[in-house]
C-alpha cells in the first residue's frame, strides 16, 4: 500500500532546504567571494525580498502585481533621504548658497528643506517609514481595487501604470527628489563609512540575516490558516467568498505584506550601493522582479531567493558583454519559463530531482531492512 509523506517529514525536508540556503549565504559565499563579489551578492539579495513577497501575493494569493518596484523604490528613497540629510550638515554644505540642505536642492534654487524631508533627520523614523510608507500606499491601492473586485490582468495593468506615474513624478520634481539622477553620493550611516569593505561585509550579513528572517515569517504565514485561505482564494475565490470570508481584506493584507518586504529590500539596496534613483522604480525593474520570482518558482519561497540570485548574476555577466541585448534576453527568459517551466527552478527540482532522491533513499532503506541471506546467517553464527 502506497503511503503519503507525513507533515513532519515534509517539514523536516523544508527545514533542511532552509538550512542549506542559510549555510550558503552565511558561510559559503563569505568564504569564497572577495569583498566586491560579496557586495554584488548582497545587492542581489535585496531583490530577493521582493521575490519572496511576490510568492505570497502572486504565487499563493493569485495577485499579480507589475508595480513592486514602486514599493522597493519607496523604501529605498526613505533610507536615501536619511543618508542624504546626514551628509548635508551645515558644516559639510557651507559652500552652498543655502547650507544644510541636499546639494541637488541648492542647484535647483530651493532655499528651505521641504516639510516632508524634515522627519528623516531621525533614524528611528526612517526605519518605520521604510516599512510603513510602502504599506500605506499598498493599503490605499488594495482597498480601492479589491473592494471593487478588480483583479487579474486589470490589477496588473493598474499597478504597472502606478509605477510609470511615480517614475514621472520623481523625475519631474527634481528639486525635491534629485530627478532622473536620484539621490546620490551617500557615504555614511550615522558616521559609519558604508563604502569600506568592512561595512560592505557587515551589510551583506545584515541583509542575509533579515532575508532569512523574512523567509521564516513567510513560511509561518503560509503554514497558518491564512496561508490556506490565500491558496483557496487563488483557486476558488467565489467559493471562499460564499463561505463567509472577506476576500478583499485578505487580499489587502497579503498585498501590504509584500509591499513591506519590498520596502525593506529597497532600503537595504540603498545602503549596499550608496544611491537610489527612479530607474529602480519604473515598469522595467518591476517586470524584472516578477521574472526573478517566476524563474525561481512562484510557489516556492526558497526558489524565489535562488531565482533572484541566478537571474541577477546572469544579468551582470550578460549585460557586460551584450548590454543592448539584455532586455530582449530577459523577455525571452520570461516567455520560456512561462511556457516550458511554469513552476520555475523549484518545479524542475520537484519534477526531476526529487523523485531521484526518493528512489535513492528508498533503495538505501530497502537495503537496510533486507533480511540476511542464509550464507550471511551462517557467517554470523560461526564463532
Amino acid at each position: 500500500m502506497k503511503t503519503t509523506p507525513s507533515a513532519s517529514s515534509l517539514m523536516s525536508r523544508e527545514n533542511l532546504y532552509f538550512l542549506v540556503l542559510a549555510a550558503l549565504l552565511l558561510l559559503v559565499f563569505p568564504v569564497l567571494l572577495d569583498a566586491f563579489r560579496l557586495n554584488l551578492v548582497g545587492k542581489y539579495l535585496t531583490y530577493a525580498f521582493v521575490a519572496v513577497g511576490l510568492v505570497l501575493c502572486w504565487g499563493k494569493g493569485g495577485i499579480l502585481s507589475l508595480g513592486q518596484g514602486v514599493f522597493f523604490g519607496l523604501g529605498g528613497y526613505c533610507m536615501a533621504m536619511f543618508l542624504k540629510l546626514e551628509a548635508s550638515s551645515p558644516e559639510a554644505t557651507a559652500s552652498q548658497s543655502t547650507p544644510g540642505i541636499p546639494d541637488f536642492m541648492d542647484w535647483n534654487q530651493v532655499t528651505e528643506l521641504p516639510w516632508f524631508w524634515q522627519p528623516f533627520h531621525s533614524f528611528s523614523f526612517t526605519l518605520i517609514a521604510v516599512v510603513m510608507v510602502p504599506v500605506i500606499l499598498a493599503f490605499i491601492i488594495g482597498v480601492a481595487m479589491f473592494k471593487r473586485r478588480v483583479g487579474g490582468v486589470y490589477f496588473a495593468i493598474i499597478t504597472q501604470a502606478i509605477a510609470a506615474i511615480l517614475t514621472i513624478l520623481i523625475i519631474g520634481q527634481q528639486g525635491f527628489t534629485g530627478g532622473a539622477n536620484g539621490i546620490t553620493d551617500l557615504r555614511t550611516l550615522m558616521g559609519w563609512d558604508i563604502r569600506s569593505n568592512e561595512a560592505k561585509t557587515v551589510l551583506y550579513f545584515v541583509t542575509s540575516g533579515l532575508l532569512l528572517a523574512c523567509v521564516l515569517l513567510a513560511r509561518h504565514v503560509l503554514g497558518s490558516k491564512l496561508g490556506r485561505i490565500l491558496v483557496a482564494m487563488r483557486d476558488q475565490e467565489d467559493r471562499v467568498r460564499f463561505s463567509g470570508y472577506d476576500v478583499a481584506s485578505f487580499k489587502v493584507f497579503v498585498f501590504c505584506l509584500a509591499a513591506a518586504l519590498s520596502g525593506i529590500g529597497g532600503a537595504l539596496f540603498t545602503l549596499q550601493v550608496g544611491f537610489m534613483s527612479p530607474s529602480f522604480v519604473g515598469i522595467v525593474p518591476s517586470i524584472e522582479m516578477v521574472i526573478f520570482c517566476a524563474v525561481g518558482g512562484r510557489h516556492s519561497l526558497l526558489g524565489a531567493v535562488y531565482g533572484a540570485l541566478l537571474v541577477n548574476a546572469a544579468k551582470t555577466g550578460f549585460s557586460e558583454s551584450f548590454p543592448e541585448l539584455w532586455l530582449y534576453a530577459m523577455g525571452a527568459l520570461f516567455i520560456a519559463v512561462v511556457l516550458a517551466f511554469p513552476n520555475g527552478i523549484a518545479g524542475l527540482y520537484q519534477r526531476y530531482l526529487m523523485p531521484l532522491e526518493k528512489r535513492m533513499l528508498g533503495g538505501l532503506g530497502k537495503a537496510a531492512n533486507t533480511p540476511p541471506t542464509a550464507a550471511a546467517r551462517r557467517m554470523e553464527e560461526t564463532p
